[in-house]
C-alpha cells in the first residue's frame, strides 16, 4: 500500500473532487494519509476563484520543495482550477512539480501518475470534455463515510459574469444523466446516507443543454422520492435561473431543506451591470419575495464582492442597504481581485485602493454579524431538528450538527449520535452558531416544523 497526501483548497465542489481523487487512486493501491512526510504521492486540489486562494497554492508548493529534495521518489501533482488555468506554465514556475491535471481529468489520474513513474515524463492534462462520462466513477465504487454525501449533477457555467474565472477553468455547462444521478443517490441511501448535497457551478440550469433531460426542479422531485434520504441540499444557484418551478418545489418537497444560497454579489444596479450578472436589484428582490411567499421560514445566504472596479461610495452603500433589506442568515464576503482571462480584468482598471476595499469589507462583515446574531437569537426557545456531524470544532466536549436551515448547533451529547437526526432545544446563540441541549432522538417526520416551540 502506498500513501497519498491530498490537500484541498476552496469550495464544496473541490471537496467532492478530492473524494473522487481518493477513490480513483485508492483503486491503484493508494491510501490517504495525514502525514505529508510519509507520502509517496502528494496532490494539491486547487482553487483560483480569488487571488488569495491561488497564492495559497504557490505557498504550499514552495513548502513541498524540501520534501522533494529529501525524497527523490515522491511524486507531486497539482489539480483543480489553478492547474486548469496555468497548465504547462506551472511546470516552468515550479521545477519540482511532476504533473498537472485539470478539472475534467480526475478519471485519467492513474495513467498520468503512471507516466511519471514509468516514462519519467512531466505530463499535463487539461482537456475539456462534452461527454459527461468523465464525471462518473465505476458503479459500485462510491465509498460512504458518515450520513452526508456530495453528488455532482453538473459542471461548468454558461454565464458571462465579467469577474468570474469559472467558465475558463470548469468549462461550459455539462449535465450528468439524471438516471445515473438517481442511481447514485439510491446507492448512497442504501448505505446509510440521509442527507445529499447536489453540486454544480450553476445547478439551477441543470439539464438545459441536454434535450429531453429533466429540469432541476424535476430532478429534485425524483430525489425527494428516494426512500432513506431525509434531507436534500444544493449549491450553487444563479439568481437569473431561479425559476417559478424551482421556487415552487421549496413549498412542495418535504425533504428539501429550507436554505438557499443565492449569490447577489452587489446591491448596486451599476455594479451588477458591470459585473454582467443579468439581473437588477429589483429582479433579485422579486425572486426573494416570491420564494418567501412560498416558504416563509427559508434561510438565505449569499456572496458579496466589495471594491469592484468603479464602485462608488453610493454603490457600496446600496450593498449595505440590501443586506438590511433581505436579512441574510449568512454571507461570504470578499474584496475584488482581478482574475486572469476574465472580462473585468481586461476592460477595467482595478481602481479601488486596497485600504478602501478592506474598510468596505469590514463594514459589510460587521453589519452581517449584527444581522446574524439578531436572527439566531430569534431561534432561542424553539425546537430544531439537527443532523449530528460529530465533535464540535469548539473542542469543549460538545458535539455539533446542522439544522434544516443550515445553522450550526453545538450541544452536549454522546459522540455515538453522529449521523443521527435529533431534536435540540435552542438555549443560546452567537452570530455564527446556536447553542442547544439534547431533547430526544427523532426521525424527520416526528419533529415539529423547524423553529416551532414544542
Amino acid at each position: 500500500m502506498k500513501n497519498l497526501f491530498l490537500q484541498t483548497f476552496g469550495c464544496q465542489m473541490n471537496q467532492y473532487d478530492s473524494e473522487r481523487i481518493a477513490r480513483v487512486m485508492g483503486r491503484m493501491g493508494y491510501a490517504v494519509t495525514d502525514c505529508v512526510e510519509n507520502a509517496d504521492l502528494i496532490l494539491l486540489n486547487t482553487c483560483s476563484v480569488r487571488d488569495k486562494a491561488e497564492q495559497k497554492v504557490y505557498s504550499a508548493l514552495g513548502r513541498l520543495k524540501e520534501i522533494k529534495e529529501q525524497r527523490a521518489g515522491v511524486i507531486i501533482g497539482v489539480g483543480g482550477c489553478v492547474a486548469q488555468q496555468e497548465g504547462e506554465a506551472l511546470l516552468k514556475r515550479v521545477p519540482h512539480l511532476d504533473l498537472v491535471f485539470g478539472t475534467h481529468n480526475i478519471h485519467k489520474l492513474p495513467e498520468i501518475v503512471e507516466q511519471v513513474q514509468t516514462l519519467e515524463n512531466r505530463p499535463v492534462e487539461t482537456a475539456f470534455y462534452r461527454d459527461p462520462s468523465y464525471m462518473e466513477d465505476p458503479e459500485g465504487t462510491t465509498e460512504v463515510q458518515g450520513s452526508k454525501a456530495f453528488v455532482t449533477i453538473m459542471q461548468g457555467c454558461n454565464k458571462v459574469c465579467s469577474f468570474c474565472i469559472v467558465p475558463h477553468v470548469r468549462g461550459r455547462e455539462v449535465s450528468r444523466p439524471s438516471e445515473k444521478i438517481l442511481r447514485e443517490v439510491k446507492a448512497l441511501a442504501d448505505r446509510g446516507v440521509v442527507e445529499v448535497m447536489l453540486l454544480g457551478q450553476n445547478v439551477n440550469s441543470y439539464g438545459k443543454m441536454t434535450p429531453g433531460e429533466l429540469s432541476f426542479a424535476e430532478l429534485l422531485g425524483r430525489v425527494n422520492a428516494i426512500d432513506g434520504i431525509e434531507r436534500i441540499r444544493f449549491t450553487t444557484s444563479h439568481p437569473q435561473d431561479l425559476s417559478p418551478d424551482l421556487i415552487e418545489v421549496f413549498a412542495e418537497l418535504d425533504k428539501l431543506c429550507q436554505h438557499l444560497h443565492l449569490p447577489v454579489q452587489s446591491g448596486s444596479d451599476g455594479v451588477l451591470a458591470r459585473m454582467r450578472r443579468g439581473y437588477t436589484r429589483a429582479d433579485y428582490l422579486d425572486r426573494i419575495e416570491r420564494l418567501r411567499a412560498r416558504r416563509p421560514e427559508v434561510a438565505l445566504s449569499t456572496d458579496i464582492i466589495v471594491g469592484f472596479p468603479g464602485e462608488t461610495d453610493d454603490e457600496f452603500g446600496a450593498t449595505l442597504e440590501l443586506l438590511e433589506q433581505v436579512g441574510y442568515d449568512e454571507i461570504y464576503s470578499f474584496t475584488y481581485s482581478p482574475r486572469p482571462q476574465t472580462v473585468s480584468a481586461k476592460l477595467y482598471d482595478d481602481d479601488i485602493p486596497d485600504d478602501t476595499k478592506r474598510d468596505r469589507l469590514s463594514r459589510v462583515q460587521s453589519l452581517q454579524r449584527e444581522i446574524s446574531l439578531r436572527k439566531n437569537r430569534e431561534r432561542i426557545g424553539g425546537i430544531e431538528e439537527i443532523l449530528v456531524e460529530g465533535r464540535s470544532k469548539l473542542k469543549n466536549g460538545q458535539i455539533m450538527g446542522r439544522t434544516r436551515s443550515n445553522r450550526i448547533v453545538n450541544l452536549f451529547g454522546p459522540e455515538s449520535l453522529t449521523g443521527a437526526l435529533v431534536a435540540a432545544r435552542i438555549t443560546g446563540a452567537t452570530a455564527t452558531s446556536l447553542i442547544g441541549e439534547l431533547a430526544q432522538a427523532v426521525t424527520a417526520s416526528d419533529l415539529h416544523p423547524e423553529g416551532e416551540s414544542a
